[in-house]
């Protein structure tokens, strides 16, 4: 359990929002941090990079994320139940290399749509003193908004960077959407950084952190306030009930609209944003004209949607445009428009509706049933959306945990992962699961695996979890053997 002394207040929280990251310090002795780097320095020099392994490798990294600090700060923006992504990488950043190119990470070869209400983060942590001459991580404050940049060659760039220093111990905790870089190492030390992802694993309903003010109360820079208090709303567990009543009953707003909607094709992303944030305070009146934009963005984007680039390396997650951000943040009063769109002629346009109902998480269960049927759709990227979005709303009758046991045998392993991650958010109601998640320990894909280890540990039957345990037994890492030490 989490001790409330560690978990962040209203300000952090309303900090990150904007800011996009913020630091928290494990402050062990000296000595827990100094035998982490020579052991990652003797895996280094004697096996090389171990990638997902480090951890095992290891094993020391767990008890950082164990720290009072650093499990209160994930508990405040994540929720309780959060769960360590498989993925993780530790990154050497050796005297003398030059710095990378600003970019966005990839959700592990899922195909996540990019969203500022946050599911996933990056932890950067050192091992060894770091200062900004080392070569630190770098981010660009607020910058999870956005798909573009002024340039991504740093030389070029035109927003202001910060450094992600510290001490020894130091956790850089980033919203992972963030645009971020390893900057150059002008020292003559090395920069260890070991990258961990962690995961929500449900649906904010009320604020987890010290929480003692619902209003927004921090005031810095911020060039998208409605974005910024969207999440906020969303965190502490959705709108006001009169706040929601407001906005869907404003009037007399035709002109406004028809002057907001002309701003969505402006070449400015930040002008674009603004437009949709407008929009999506004029609530339901709006809804027939974001509607009709969102399906435009959606067609206009396709080609740039599995294109790599800085900010979808894999050509895997995309971020949807601005009209579908904003009928998210709409609400309920867009859901007949989103529903509507479900059954367009369009997969992408398909896939980029059921989205926006996910990211509304409980408030669009009013959509239950057109969500179940698009998760028979026969594109997989709409499927992969319908199966996430059921496991968003958090209704799980019997019908949709059959579409879930279901999904967890689908021909693709993107539709597979987010049947698994819906399963294991109903606990023992999942056990007409089981069979199927235990095949899946065998998953061609290797993150596939975890997921349905964790969904067998949360349905927690006890066949369930002795076929958990009989496949981690067979499957456990020794870390102390080595080739030099192999017996």
């Amino acid at each position: 359990m989490t001790d409330r002394e560690f978990l962040l207040d209203d300000a952090e929280v309303q900090r990150f929002i904007v800011d996009g990251y913020l630091t928290v310090h494990a402050d062990y002795p000296a000595r827990f941090h100094d035998a982490i780097y020579q052991q990652i320095e003797s895996v280094f020099e004697q096996e090389g990079n171990p990638g997902n392994n480090i951890l095992p490798r290891v094993p020391q990294l767990q008890h950082v994320f164990e720290h009072p600090a650093v499990k209160g700060a994930l508990t405040s923006l994540l929720g309780p139940g959060y769960i360590l992504n498989p993925h993780r990488h530790c990154h050497l950043n050796p005297p003398g290399r030059k710095g990378q190119r600003w970019h966005k990470d990839c959700y592990v070869y899922d195909h996540n749509l990019r969203h500022p209400r946050f599911s996933w983060l990056l932890a950067f942590y050192y091992p060894q003193d770091t200062t900004e001459d080392m070569g630190p991580s770098g981010v660009l404050p607020g910058s999870q908004m956005y798909k573009s940049l002024s340039d991504v060659d740093p030389a070029k760039t035109q927003e202001k960077a910060q450094a992600l220093c510290g001490p020894a111990g130091t956790v850089a905790l980033v919203h992972f959407d963030a645009w971020h870089r390893a900057t150059e190492n002008g020292s003559n030390r090395k920069r260890y950084m070991v990258k961990f992802q962690f995961v929500r694993t449900r649906e904010p309903d009320a604020p987890v952190w010290n929480h003692h003010n619902r209003s927004w109360v921090l005031d810095i820079p911020d060039k998208h306030p409605a974005i910024s208090r969207d999440v906020w709303d969303w965190l502490c567990g959705g709108r006001s009930k009169q706040e929601a009543d407001t906005k869907a009953h404003s009037n007399g707003v035709e002109k406004a609209i028809s002057e907001q909607v002309d701003q969505l094709g402006d070449a400015s992303e930040s002008a674009r944003l603004e437009a949709a944030c407008a929009l999506a305070e004029m609530g339901a009146p709006a809804v027939t004209a974001l509607a009709a934009w969102m399906r435009r963005e959606a067609l206009e984007t396709i080609e740039e949607t599995t294109a790599t680039g800085p900010d979808n390396a894999h050509g895997t997650n995309p971020t949807s445009g601005c009209a579908a951000l904003a009928l998210s943040m709409v609400g309920p009063a867009a859901i007949p428009a989103l529903v509507a769109a479900i059954g367009d002629d369009h997969w992408w346009v398909r896939a980029v509706a059921i989205h926006a109902l996910a990211r509304m998480g409980a408030e669009a269960g009013v959509a239950l049933d057109d969500v179940k049927a698009a998760a028979e759709d026969a594109h997989w990227w709409v499927r992969r959306n319908a199966i996430e979005a059921l496991g968003m709303m958090g209704v799980f009758s019997a019908d949709v945990v059959d579409v879930l046991v279901r999904a967890v045998t689908d021909s693709d392993y993107r539709v597979r992962r987010n049947a698994a991650l819906g399963l294991s958010k109903i606990g023992s109601d999942g056990t007409s699961a089981v069979k199927h998640l235990v095949g899946m320990l065998a998953d061609e894909n290797r993150y596939n695996r975890f997921y349905a280890a964790h969904a067998l540990r949360q349905v927690g039957t006890p066949e369930a979890q002795q076929k958990l345990m009989d496949t981690l037994f067979a499957a456990r890492w020794c870390p102390i053997t080595t080739k030099e030490n192999m017996y």
